[in-house]
């Protein structure tokens, strides 16, 4: 009598991967378009499949078994054949154009075209990166088919991925002696955090002096973290080491700003990828 390997369920395969890359149940579910107990169904009946345990998962937490670190690079592998298999040789390539604000992405970035990337690897991603009034406008115009932004006031829709908290984040280093204007470190106009804070400072009768412009936030991370200037920022985004420096210095709070996804796209596999970067944003900026 022959011994049968066992028959994968490719979309039991693909619902591994999604947890995987996410560590989250509830996310993977999001991307699916479906529900958290149809993505634990089709993970148990894969561990059934393979006769081994793939993810542990505890009330706090999700993280795979050795097992599941083995099997990840070979489901990654089999999905990506699959999908080739699918596509066919003549297909045509997929782009899906992006824009994210600066502010809003900031250094998670990296990691969120990783995981889009993961999920599919013949997705051609083309990302621009700028204030949120011009990637809002590029998004309108047509030229971008997703815009990852802070909501700007009077502007509707937007899928809601995070609320930021906003602070005035300096270096342990950083000195301000009284009497001094406040020397701050800022993206140029028209950046909204920038004409926000220099409001908020205005309206409570702080003087302030421009000691650094960047042009991203990188480069704003950079001189806080040398120690050269404050910058208004969101706790997100603001790099290790330093911290808020507003109730010390007696600055007026930034308060909150809510992070969204403007999306128009018609092909189905670019709108999985666009829900996926969606449930890898909340992750990385929840954890």
């Amino acid at each position: 009598m022959r011994n049968h390997s066992p028959v994968l369920d490719i979309e039991a395969v693909r619902a591994f991967a999604l947890v995987a890359e996410l560590a989250s149940f509830t996310r993977a579910a999001q991307v699916e378009g479906t529900t958290q107990s149809a993505v634990s169904l089709k993970l148990k009946r894969l561990e059934a499949r393979l006769g081994v345990r793939l993810i542990e998962r505890t009330p706090r937490s999700v993280r795979l078994t050795g097992e599941g670190a083995a099997f990840l690079p070979r489901a990654r592998d089999l999905l990506a054949a699959h999908d080739r298999a699918l596509a066919g040789t003549e297909a045509p390539e997929r782009r899906l154009t992006l824009g994210f604000s600066d502010h809003a992405a900031g250094p998670d970035l990296a990691p969120l075209l990783a995981k889009v990337s993961a999920f599919d690897e013949g997705l051609h991603l083309d990302v621009r990166i700028g204030f949120s009034t011009q990637m809002l406008d590029a998004f309108d115009a047509g030229a971008l088919d997703a815009a990852v932004v802070r909501r700007e006031k009077g502007r509707r829709g937007g899928e809601p991925l995070v609320e930021d908290s906003f602070g005035w984040f300096a270096a342990p280093g950083f000195r301000h002696r009284a009497g001094d204007k406040l020397k701050l470190a800022m993206l140029a106009p028209p950046c909204s955090v920038r004409a926000q804070a220099t409001r908020a400072l205005d309206k409570a009768g702080i003087a302030w002096t421009e000691a650094f412009t960047g042009g991203g936030v990188t480069a704003i991370a950079a001189a806080v973290t040398a120690g050269l200037a404050v910058a208004p920022l969101a706790a997100r985004v603001a790099p290790a080491g330093t911290f808020d420096v507003g109730p010390t210095l007696g600055l007026p709070a930034l308060g909150r700003s809510t992070v969204v996804l403007h999306a128009r796209v018609s092909d189905a596999r670019a709108r999985a990828a666009l829900r996926t970067l969606a449930a890898a944003f909340r992750g990385v900026a929840n954890r």
